[in-house]
């Protein structure tokens, strides 16, 4: 395959002299909730206080956001037609350029492809594939032709320009080689972080349930996932039903917000789950770590395009095992801690099969010290910075 997983390790960053860096993302994270903006949120809060001087360029970005060690740039609003908005992108970042930056990283195809001609041919162009955007959108129920415009036109035309890429996980790393023809030479696998203060155990069970209103004695699985078709809650759903008559008191709590949340809430009643249900809406920030230590487990029961899996390194960072579908970049993460807790596959009845398992004690999970010390050793934000910023500046690259 030609490429190896990076291994964090530690870099003494005072002997690392600051850069200039410019970094163009989607939107901002504290007000647009996702994962590709959490990630361009961690990293650049990171790479700044760090010493580098770092500029993020975006779309929707706060104006006048106080107190941050970062430059941001707002390129355009996020409801103007989608013609005009790249328009006004372009321009924008036209206009607002002062200086050279010594590298430049892109997350997001579509606001990048505008402005790639504006960026000096010697500067070093490093994109963060999040994922396959076109087929993504194609799942979500685009048209072919659509879809094949935004890989053709986009995605393609953007990744020509760029001299290295980042992805998240082997999974991946695959997509991007044989999906868009990207030499293995420049492709570099860094796993996505945790913020390892905000995502910790300070909390026992009963008190994480009692604050979020919880009972105490149930066993108790929790979700936190965008309430779309990929993600598989529709059979998560069914799973939990399936395994009610033996678990007559499990818990499923559900956090996030999307389009399927209407016909997510009649698959319950239709199933008779209305009291081992609960659909949490949008989690505010502080309460997702007391979510996690309140559940026994965590489960991402996704059925496609999941390129790594932020939310399981959440879990085990907050001490609470997970169980996963064999899906993308996810079993990279439990491979090697707990790969028991992965399903046979992505059917209902290996989920259903995989929860009663655990719930009835057949199988044993790891413990919340266990958790957290995997988390910390592996996924710390902090030392996957270090290695992003490596391949950002081109070092030790050849």
């Amino acid at each position: 395959m030609g490429v190896a997983k990076v291994i964090c390790n530690e870099t003494n960053y005072t002997s690392v002299k600051p850069a200039s860096i410019l970094c163009l993302g989607s939107g901002w994270f504290p007000k647009t909730p996702g994962g590709l903006e959490r990630y361009v949120y961690e990293l650049t809060l990171r790479l700044a206080n760090n010493k580098d001087q770092v500029e993020l360029c975006g779309v929707g970005l706060p104006e006048n956001e106080a107190n941050l060690p970062i430059t941001m740039t707002n390129l355009a609003a996020p409801d103007t037609p989608i013609l005009k908005r790249l328009w006004k992108v372009r321009n924008s970042f036209k206009n607002t350029r002062k200086s050279k930056p010594d590298a430049v990283n892109l997350h997001f195809a579509l606001y990048s492809l505008p402005i790639l001609d504006l960026i000096p041919e010697d500067v070093p162009i490093t994109f963060n594939f999040h994922g396959p955007w076109a087929s993504e959108s194609l799942e979500e129920g685009i048209s072919n032709v659509t879809a094949l415009l935004k890989k053709s036109l986009v995605e393609k035309r953007t990744y020509q320009r760029c001299h290295r890429f980042i992805v998240l996980s082997r999974a991946f790393g695959n997509v991007l080689h044989q999906k868009y023809q990207i030499p293995w030479e420049k492709i570099h696998v860094i796993p996505g972080g945790v913020d390892i203060d905000s995502f910790k155990p300070d909390l026992s069970v009963q008190e994480a349930r009692i604050k979020l209103g919880w009972s105490i004695e149930r066993p108790t699985l929790f979700t936190s996932r965008r309430l779309v078709h990929r993600v598989g809650l529709d059979k998560l759903l069914t799973a939990i039903a399936q395994i009610k008559p033996k678990i007559p008191d499990i818990f499923l709590a559900i956090a996030g917000r999307g389009p399927l949340q209407t016909s997510l809430q009649q698959q319950v009643t239709e199933l008779g789950l209305e009291d081992n249900v609960k659909f949490l809406g949008f989690l505010p920030d502080e309460l997702l770590p007391v979510a996690y230590q309140a559940a026994d487990l965590s489960i991402m029961p996704s059925q496609s395009f999941e390129g790594f899996g932020l939310a399981i390194v959440e879990s085990l960072a907050s001490g609470t095992p997970v169980i996963c579908t064999p899906v993308g970049g996810m079993p990279e993460i439990l491979e090697n801690f707990s790969p028991h807790l992965i399903t046979d596959s992505i059917e209902v009845n290996a989920i259903a099969e995989k929860l009663e398992q655990v719930f009835l004690g057949e199988i044993a999970k790891p413990s919340r010290e266990e958790c957290r010390e995997y988390a910390v050793n592996n996924f710390d934000w902090d030392k996957i910075t270090k290695e992003v910023r490596k391949v950002i500046m081109g070092e030790g690259i050849k």
